[in-house]
């Protein structure tokens, strides 16, 4: 099968400069974490894969928390699929999703909790969910050590 290309220069240039991080739904969601008085980092290379980020990571606790846009990770309910140079904008959104397939089960098997959101979801939602989460896998408070 021969390769597929962008339609355009134009095109390809255009999408290159979408943004891939610190994007509007991961910075209002990291805020409010920050807010809360949760730590964490971000656009962390998923341990074992090359060229993959965890958007927000608690790192001790395990927990990955991935923003997934509707249009490049394929949401199930405002995904789109463009008309023009279509073969190549299918088999480039499928190779997406199921690379996120791939390293969420790449995690998990790691130990990892993931989390995966769409951008259209409500950062504060997001930011409950993330926090039950990192609350209920924080480990016990030691006691304070003899002598201190």
């Amino acid at each position: 099968m021969p390769k597929v290309v962008p339609s355009s220069a134009a095109v390809s240039a255009r999408m290159s400069r979408q943004a891939s991080r610190d994007t509007a739904p991961e910075v209002a969601v990291r805020k409010i974490l920050h807010a809360a008085g949760l730590r964490y980092r971000v656009n962390v290379p998923v341990p074992g894969m090359p060229r993959r980020t965890i958007d927000i990571v608690f790192g001790p606790a395990k927990i990955a928390v991935f923003l997934d846009g509707c249009f490049w990770h394929g949401c199930p309910e405002h995904a789109t699929r463009p008309k023009s140079n279509a073969e190549w904008w299918r088999a480039k959104l499928d190779k997406n999703i199921a690379r996120d397939q791939e390293t969420t089960e790449h995690l998990e098997a790691e130990g990892w909790t993931v989390l995966r959101f769409w951008e259209h979801e409500d950062p504060k939602d997001i930011s409950r969910t993330v926090a039950r989460t990192r609350e209920a896998t924080s480990s016990p408070h030691r006691p304070p050590k003899s002598g201190t």
